[in-house]
């Protein structure tokens, strides 16, 4: 019932909950507090609210946001509880006294003063703000002076309106003992510190505290590029949920020849970049993208199709080719869209096929096989299961853009499938790790993830107290106790690299974007540092709980191919999760959603080639457990698997890396190629060299409008 309620008053945990009804409940008994008059009644709801109010928002509530959007939003809570006070003042006979008129004049002097502190700190916020994000990228040059204390800036408007609770606990006091010197001595400290904040804020609006204007940035990052020379860049835009999409390319780019470069083009993408040693520009403004040098880069690679991909497509110096974020059967792999650039680059021959067979305008000789780079931490599967018990992954897709019924199986056989696992009559461990996009659109796919997920966190629960597992919890309770140690000691490890404690690289105590971005300097020693971490981690994390235990696995750790090494067979959707498995060599299985028939599903669908196929109502899962348990003899599709796995990813040698990287290279080779041919042909030598630094005309730019028309 308790998890119901969290669900749905959509709260992360039982302390936020009865937080939340706390909150609800105070409001009412101080108001009834005051008309009584009862001054410990009020007094005690008083209390319960501002300690209810302060772990909200110390957990970063989700009602925090939501009493915003009903106009109970933090000022209106802490204005209501002051005039709720002097309403109990007037109740108790208080009105013609001292008191009474001097606490109406003090709490609309303290909620004056919010004015000119709200003022300061958004004034700081927004001139700490720079044109441009970067990583691994030195701008020692503009000299950007060091970020105000977070204690100053973070939760600001809370820790101000907070500073009422002096005046609230003097007023009261004075009431209880006859005695107004205590209520002028708490309205007067209230006062005091609400002119010492406004006042700690002031320096940080001096010039010399602020960063350096627009034009004297990007002039020092477009000197940084001019000295880097850049010759591959990843383009990257898209939404908070969709930072996966980048961070799965970040190796290859470091393993690439030549000087490689991130661009991304939304802030929030930043902090949820992964540890990576190659240099890293957020450009948010089209303008400033349009007029960055990038004249020596010859080769962009794109992860996703978006609308502000526009902007450097329009360039035509280099070479555009979509790498996308996974090989998959769905739609999107076969975008119409894909033919604004120069090339497509897919894993294996099917992608080539895939665009033959669409014939969406694609041309043949524009697409390149070039493996799979990502696939290499993915291990081969030895032909048994890893554990006694058998572990199977659940990694359904999310609802898409429509609501096709072949999009997931979450919507129509989600249920069924975990269902069917959980009650097998021989023991199967479930790993249910749904797609980040997951209820992102659609309402009912999020409330089936929530029923999924309170599935396996029940059957988990049964599992621990089966006195069929007793035993191995029992000899193995060291060794979690050990793990979870060791867990312990890696995240604070990672919290004192500046990392976040499930080591994906996004900071706990972040800085603000100007001193980050100052500070955040290629460190070889603490990159090595981050991956040796991240791999003990995600060992550790296998090992502190027992391999018979179920569980729910969210966020960006432990990380999907990790999942992968951990389970000895998938249940999954058409997508490229389905595509990246195959590369292990291990049993699957995936919903025909849709209903369209083992054959036609297959025929529409290269990947389920090698699949067990299953109805919504998942009765084939027999069929996966067989395979998984049964070795080689109860695994037909064992042969089929490792045909599909080369026409879907390409051949195993040479090594995907290497392939992509000679893909690159003559890539490269053509864009130069196609600069010289402009450059003889108009005369224009900054066609193909980079830009003279001193030259200020619109052609000595790399985004070259009049080139690019």
């Amino acid at each position: 019932m308790i998890s119901t309620a969290i669900r749905l008053a959509r709260v992360g945990s039982g302390s936020e909950l009865a937080a939340a009804a706390v909150l609800g409940l105070g409001y009412p008994c101080i108001m009834l507090a005051a008309l009584i008059p009862n001054l410990w009644f009020f007094a005690a709801a008083v209390a319960a609210t501002y300690f209810a109010d302060q772990h909200l928002h110390q957990r970063g509530s989700y009602l925090i946001n939501r009493l915003g959007k009903v106009r109970a939003g933090l000022s209106i809570r802490f204005l209501v509880r002051q005039l709720l006070l002097i309403l109990l003042l007037a109740r108790m006979e208080l009105a013609e006294q001292t008191i009474f008129y001097v606490t109406i004049a003090s709490l609309l002097l303290f909620y004056a003063l919010q004015a000119p502190h709200g003022a300061l700190v958004t004034l700081i916020r927004l001139r700490r703000r720079m044109p441009v994000v970067t990583r691994n990228i030195d701008l020692s040059m503009l000299r950007i002076p060091a970020a105000p204390p977070r204690r100053l800036l973070n939760r600001s408007a809370e820790k101000m309106l907070h500073l009422d609770v002096f005046a609230v606990a003097g007023v009261l006091a004075a009431v209880e003992s006859g005695r107004d010197v205590l209520g002028y001595a708490g309205l007067a400290l209230s006062l005091v510190l609400a002119v010492a904040y406004v006042t700690a804020l002031l320096p940080f609006t001096r010039r010399g505290r602020r960063v350096p204007p627009a034009d004297t940035v990007l002039e020092g990052v477009d000197g940084w590029l001019r000295d880097y020379r850049p010759t591959t860049v990843l383009y990257f835009s898209g939404s908070r949920e969709s930072a996966y999409q980048v961070n799965m390319w970040l190796d290859t780019m470091k393993q690439l020849d030549g000087k490689p470069l991130i661009v991304l083009r939304e802030r929030h993408i930043v902090p949820q970049l992964a540890p990576t040693s190659v240099p890293v520009i957020c450009v948010p403004s089209a303008t400033h993208l349009m007029n960055m040098d990038l004249s020596t880069v010859r080769v962009a690679l794109y992860a996703a199709n978006v609308g502000k991909n526009i902007h450097m497509l329009r360039v035509p110096t280099m070479k555009h080719v979509f790498i996308g974020h996974g090989d998959s059967d769905k739609v999107a792999s076969i975008n119409p869209y894909s033919k604004v650039y120069d090339e497509v680059w897919s894993a294996g021959r099917a992608g080539r096929d895939r665009y033959a067979l669409a014939d969406v305008g694609v041309r043949d000789e524009d697409v390149v096989e070039v493996g799979r780079p990502q696939l290499a931490p993915i291990q081969t599967w030895s032909g048994t299961p890893k554990h006694p018990v058998p572990t199977v992954l659940y990694a359904p897709t999310w609802e898409g853009w429509d609501d096709n019924p072949g999009n997931t199986s979450l919507l129509l056989a989600g249920e069924n499938i975990v269902r069917r696992l959980l009650e097998s009559p021989e023991p199967v461990r479930v790993l249910y790790k749904p797609h980040p996009f997951t209820g992102t659109r659609s309402p009912r796919a999020k409330a089936v993830h929530e029923r999924i997920t309170a599935m396996v966190e029940k059957a988990a629960a049964e599992r621990a107290t089966d006195p069929r597992w007793a035993k191995e919890a029992s000899a193995l309770r060291a060794g979690q106790s050990a793990a979870r140690a060791e867990l312990a000691r890696i995240e604070a490890r990672l919290g004192e690299l500046g990392a976040g404690g499930n080591g994906n690289g996004k900071a706990k105590t972040a800085r603000d974007e100007a001193e980050t971005s100052r500070d955040a300097l290629p460190d070889p020693a603490r990159e090595a540092e981050l991956a040796l971490l991240g791999d003990e981690w995600n060992a550790a994390y296998w090992r502190s709980f027992g391999w018979w235990e179920h569980r729910v696995v969210t966020g960006a750790e432990p990380r999907l191919y990790d999942c992968f090494n951990e389970s000895d067979g998938m249940v999954s959707d058409i997508s490229s999760v389905v595509s990246d498995f195959i590369a292990s060599g291990k049993p699957y299985a995936v919903t025909d959603s849709a209903e369209l028939g083992a054959e036609e599903f297959k025929k529409q669908n290269t990947a389920v080639r090698a699949a067990v196929i299953l109805s919504n109502d998942a009765r084939q899962l027999g069929e996966l457990l067989a395979a998984i348990t049964g070795g080689e003899s109860a695994d037909p599709l064992a042969e089929a698997r490792r045909e599909l796995k080369a026409y879907l990813l390409g051949p195993d040698e040479p090594a995907s890396i290497v392939q992509f990287n000679d893909a690159v290279r003559a890539l490269a080779a053509k864009s130069e190629a196609r600069n010289l041919g402009v450059a003889q042909r108009s005369g224009v030598e900054t066609a193909v060299t980079a830009a003279d630094p001193s030259d200020s005309a619109p052609e000595a730019t790399g985004l070259d409008t009049t080139v690019a028309g």
